[in-house]
C-alpha cells in the first residue's frame, strides 16, 4: 500500500507551521434540536476546556486566538463529536469532520488511510495477510508521525504508541523525542505505569473510597479476608467490558459456591448508564458506582476492562487477564495454585 498523497499533504502542512499567535474561527454544524446546548473545545493533551459556544440555528461558532496549534476534541452535551486541530484559519466541522486548514487536511487524510487499512484487515481471516496489513499500518503510522513530529499530529500519534510501552521502552522513546516530555498525557501515563507496578501481582491491593448519593463505599467492604475476590473495573459504554461481563457471569455461576466473590467498579461512566447496564446484563454481584478516575489513577489503569484477582490474604494474584486465561487464573486461585 502506498501513502504518497498523504505524505505530500503532510509535508505541505509542516512548511506552513510557525509559532505565532493567530485567530481561529470554528463553525461546527449540529442540528436544530441541539439549539441552546453548550458545545466545548477541549484540549486533547490536557483535557481542559479551552472554549465554549451556545448552539444557535443548528451550529456553534467559536472565535478566539491560538498561540500554537493543538489537537482538540469537540464535545456537546457530554458526547464527543470528533477530533480537530485548532490552528490559525477558518475551520468548518460537518459530520464530525474538520476542514479548511492545513493540519486538519492532514488529519483527515490520515484518518481516511487508517480506515482503509482497518477495512482491509477486517475483511480477511488469513493470519499471514493480517500480519502483513498490520506491519504496513505500523510503517504508515511511523512515516506520518515522523513527518509531523513537531506538530500536534506527531504528538497525537506518539501518544497512541506509548500505551503499548513499558517504562523502559517509554524512556527510550522520550530520549528520541524529548519535546514530548512536557505532554500532560505522557506524564500521566508515566504516573500510571508507576502505579501499575505498585499494584502488579505479588503486591497487596490498595483500598479506596467512593461517595455516591451520600453513601460511601470502600473496596475493602467487599474484599473479605479468606475469600478470593475478582475486581472488575469497567464502564457501560465499553464493548470489551460487556464481553468480559459475560465471561465473569460464567465464572460466577461456576465458582460462587466455592468462596469466590466478584465486585464491579464502574469507572469513567455516568451512574444512570451503569445502572442500566447492570439491569440489562443482569449482573448479580455488587458494583461500586461513579468511581470515575479515583481507582484508575490508584491502580495505573489506562484501559478497561481491567480485571484483578485478589487472594485470601489481600495479595494481588492476577491482573489484566481476560477470557479463558481469566477463567484459568480463577480456577488456580481457588485451588491455591496461584501465589
Amino acid at each position: 500500500m502506498k501513502s504518497k498523497s498523504l505524505l505530500l499533504a503532510t509535508s505541505i502542512a509542516i512548511s506552513s507551521i510557525s509559532a505565532f499567535a493567530g485567530n481561529y474561527n470554528v463553525t461546527a454544524q449540529f442540528t436544530e434540536d441541539d439549539n441552546g446546548l453548550t458545545a466545548y473545545i477541549i484540549n486533547y493533551d490536557t483535557k481542559q476546556k479551552v472554549d465554549s459556544a451556545i448552539v444557535e440555528n443548528g451550529k456553534a461558532i467559536f472565535n478566539n486566538t491560538v498561540e500554537n496549534p493543538f489537537m482538540a476534541q469537540l464535545v456537546l452535551d457530554g458526547e464527543r463529536y470528533g477530533s480537530l486541530i485548532i490552528e490559525n484559519g477558518d475551520i468548518d466541522i460537518n459530520n464530525r469532520k474538520p476542514t479548511g486548514t492545513p493540519l486538519n487536511d492532514v488529519l483527515n487524510n490520515y484518518n481516511a488511510k487508517y480506515m482503509e487499512i482497518r477495512k482491509q484487515f477486517s475483511e480477511t481471516s488469513d493470519s499471514a495477510k493480517q500480519a502483513a496489513i498490520y506491519n504496513e499500518y505500523l510503517k504508515f503510522n511511523n512515516e506520518v508521525k515522523t513527518q509531523n513530529i513537531n506538530n500536534p499530529i506527531g504528538l497525537y500519534l506518539f501518544i497512541q504508541e506509548i500505551y503499548e510501552m513499558d517504562m523502559a521502552k517509554l524512556n527510550v522513546a522520550l530520549e528520541q523525542y524529548p519535546q514530548f516530555k512536557s505532554s500532560t498525557r505522557v506524564n500521566n501515563y508515566i504516573a500510571a505505569l508507576k502505579q501499575k507496578e505498585r499494584t502488579s501481582p505479588g503486591n497487596k491491593y490498595l483500598d479506596f473510597e467512593i461517595t455516591y448519593n451520600n453513601k460511601s463505599s470502600k473496596l475493602s467492604d467487599y474484599v473479605k479476608p479468606g475469600k478470593i475476590t475478582v475486581v472488575d473495573f469497567w464502564a457501560s459504554w465499553c464493548g470489551p467490558c460487556m464481553r468480559q461481563a459475560a465471561v465473569l457471569k460464567e465464572i460466577y455461576a461456576e465458582h460462587k459456591n466455592k468462596g469466590l466473590e466478584i465486585v464491579g467498579v464502574a469507572v469513567w461512566d455516568e451512574p444512570h448508564n451503569t445502572l442500566e447496564a447492570i439491569k440489562t446484563k443482569e449482573l448479580p454481584w455488587h458494583n461500586i458506582l461513579n468511581a470515575q478516575t479515583i481507582p484508575t489513577d490508584l491502580y495505573g489503569i489506562s484501559g478497561i476492562p481491567c480485571i484483578i484477582i485478589i487472594g485470601a490474604d489481600g495479595t494481588i494474584l492476577s491482573r489484566d487477564k481476560q477470557g479463558d486465561e481469566l477463567k484459568e487464573d480463577v480456577r488456580k486461585a481457588l485451588a491455591g495454585e496461584l501465589k
